[in-house]
């Protein structure tokens, strides 16, 4: 269902242009063919061929210009970022999933049926505070709900893998309540 959302978020503007430049498409033969001497119909014939060839270039150069080379190959870590989202955060000395938290792992469990050769791992992560092996506990915590969660929503529990970094990979820098937030998470990584 997510795959043909995809495909039509990209036929549609496509399918507009095609129609933009159909109905804007005039060549002064058009205008001959319909007024002046006995050889119009030839001229409309011409007319015709050479209107349908423009139509079939302009459909071409349409087809990749308008080709979004920004857009996430389908499947990749990318495209998990992009359009679903690859991180669920947690409050100080928790592994309890958020509501947020919630939605964005159902949001990946979609997103994973859609692609069902991949396989994932589940990072936890935590702030700087508390001791390196109180802290990988809690990052495996935090790992093991997420990957729970997405079993709840009838993945495979195969295609998941979890580990704990503690708080050795710090995304952001700092010692206050602004830097430790977004360190108290679980990212989910495309393997």
């Amino acid at each position: 269902m997510r795959m043909r959302l995809f495909g039509m978020k990209r036929l549609v503007p496509l399918a507009a242009v095609l129609m933009i430049v159909a109905a804007c498409e005039s060549t002064p033969d058009d205008a001959a063919a319909t007024s002046g001497d006995g050889d119009a119909t030839q001229t409309a014939s011409s007319s015709s061929s050479d209107s349908s060839a423009a139509v079939d270039s302009s459909s071409m150069d349409s087809d990749v210009s308008s080709a979004d080379v920004s857009a996430p190959i389908p499947g990749t870590q990318e495209d998990l970022v992009q359009n679903v989202g690859d991180r669920v955060f947690f409050e100080y000395d928790s592994a309890v999933l958020t509501p947020e938290g919630r939605r964005t792992l159902e949001r990946q469990a979609e997103w994973l049926r859609l692609f069902p050769e991949l396989n994932i791992t589940l990072e936890g992560h935590c702030d700087e505070r508390g001791t390196r092996e109180y802290n990988l506990a809690l990052g495996e915590r935090r790992a093991t709900a997420a990957r729970d969660y997405l079993i709840a929503f009838g993945l495979n529990s195969s295609r998941l893998r979890s580990t704990s970094y503690g708080k050795e990979r710090p995304y952001a820098l700092g010692h206050n309540e602004e830097s430790w937030s977004p360190n108290r998470r679980s990212v989910t990584v495309v393997n």
